[in-house]
């Protein structure tokens, strides 16, 4: 298993009590829980308290926590008996959301942990990377995605640049963010490929 060396900077210094640090984790990780949780039909109350235990159970083992590689196995593999024991506690009571309490919708196809692990570390990349952009980039992309998107010409006295030069910079600004995903995915095929072999005891005994 091939560790990242961010993941390692970061729980080492969350476990010397930076706060930072700790933060820089849950951000990094918060969308593997909550993508977990949607695949088990649970409330949105339900789905927040889990993300909160998880946090809780991660701070308790962060202490003997000796191959942060196996971080990601270990809070996917968490959340999901988490969620299991949600929804046992649910059938048990015969609970059923109401109006007030949308549920989560449940997928119907789940993937593996594997690839849950994957989705997430790329999803934090795009998210750094489009971070890491220039301004003009980041505005450009923006404006771009928008729901309609702007044409050229509105975009040229936006920003303002000749539309004539926007596919190019367009092409620039994207070829960047490539650039920085395909050094994530160097690092997180690794990662997930070695959660196969880590359950809960991934994090304590690692």
């Amino acid at each position: 298993m091939r560790n990242n060396p961010v993941v390692n900077m970061l729980v080492a210094r969350a476990r010397d009590g930076d706060q930072y640090a700790w933060n820089e984790i849950v951000d990094h990780y918060a969308p593997l829980v909550w993508s977990i949780c949607q695949r088990y039909g649970l409330t949105r109350n339900d789905t927040h308290d889990i993300g909160q235990t998880v946090w809780h159970l991660l701070v308790e083992q962060l202490e003997n926590t000796r191959q942060p590689a196996a971080l990601p196995g270990w809070l996917a593999i968490t959340t999901h008996r988490e969620c299991m024991r949600a929804a046992r506690k649910a059938r048990r009571y015969g609970y059923s959301p109401s109006l007030d309490e949308p549920a989560m919708p449940l997928q119907q196809q789940t993937p593996t942990v594997e690839e849950e692990i994957i989705e997430a570390e790329l999803s934090a990349a795009l998210r750094a990377a489009h971070a890491e952009l220039p301004d003009f980039c980041r505005r450009l992309l923006s404006l771009l995605l928008c729901d309609p998107p702007h044409s050229y010409q509105e975009i040229s006295v936006l920003l303002p640049i000749p539309a004539e030069s926007i596919g190019s910079q367009r092409k620039r600004c994207l070829n960047r963010i490539r650039r920085s995903l395909s050094l994530a995915n160097d690092v997180s095929h690794p990662a997930a490929r070695g959660a196969r072999t880590n359950d809960n005891r991934g994090v304590r005994n690692a």
